[in-house]
């Protein structure tokens, strides 16, 4: 690891995130950046904390698989039969 700083530009790559979300994540208090005059930078540590605390843990993912009945849709009408 090269040097203890990164500009946003090089943590925005290391997450692959939008410098934008970047900065959306900085001004949330979810990552924590350096204002060093006009420039932002942050920590090469601060980064990796941020990465470990944003780990998922087993089954925190099942909302996004798993579903009820009723969220099953009806199949509609073949579109091929429908006469225009």
């Amino acid at each position: 690891m090269e040097g203890k700083w990164l500009s946003s530009k090089e943590a925005a790559d290391r997450l692959g995130v939008s410098l934008r979300t970047l900065y959306r994540l900085i001004d949330e208090g979810q990552l924590v950046g350096y204002q060093i005059g006009r420039n932002i930078r942050l920590r090469h540590a601060d980064l990796d904390d941020f990465v470990e605390r944003s780990r998922i843990t087993p089954g925190d993912l099942r909302h996004l698989y798993q579903f009820d009945e009723a969220d099953v849709r009806q199949p509609g009408p073949d579109p091929r039969s429908v006469v225009g």
